[in-house]
């Protein structure tokens, strides 16, 4: 997701869940800071949520090799002019918009702000969930693997 330019965030859905993290990219949206800031941020989170990434064609992605190296995670990549095949991931950016904006500089916006941001959206109800949470469906999915 970009702001006024060269600013910009990289937005991660997970597909069953809807739970969302957003990757701030203080270092601009080239392909190289984007593989370090992706790699830095996947790395801490469990390898159960990082099985794959799926990502729309765009020069910030170069570094993919990189990325599936360092985690051990293959990336894919939409068919082109196939914005619907990431249809959950546009959602979620339509919902991030309400904070932040266009035309905002996103480098303004620290990792601790973001995460606030998702906090709030990753416990907003939503249809699609038969109104549960993203968080929510993130710890039934936990709890019954955790039994099965």
């Amino acid at each position: 997701m970009t702001g006024t330019r060269p600013s910009a965030v990289a937005t991660l859905v997970d597909r069953q869940s809807r739970v969302t993290h957003v990757v701030a990219l203080p270092d601009g949206y080239r392909a190289e800071a984007v593989a370090d800031a992706l790699i830095a941020y996947l790395g801490r989170l469990p390898t159960y949520l990082r099985r794959s990434l799926t990502w729309d064609r765009g020069r910030e992605m170069a570094e993919h090799e990189r990325i599936t190296a360092a985690l051990d995670m293959p990336v894919y990549f939409c068919a082109p002019h196939h914005p619907w095949q990431r249809g959950t991931n546009e959602n979620a950016n339509g919902l991030l918009r309400q904070y932040l904006r266009k035309n905002a500089d996103l480098r303004t916006f620290s990792q601790e702000d973001l995460n606030v941001i998702v906090a709030r959206l990753n416990d907003r109800p939503r249809r699609v969930l038969d109104w549960d949470s993203p968080r929510q469906r993130e710890e039934q999915a936990l709890g019954s693997s955790a039994v099965g």
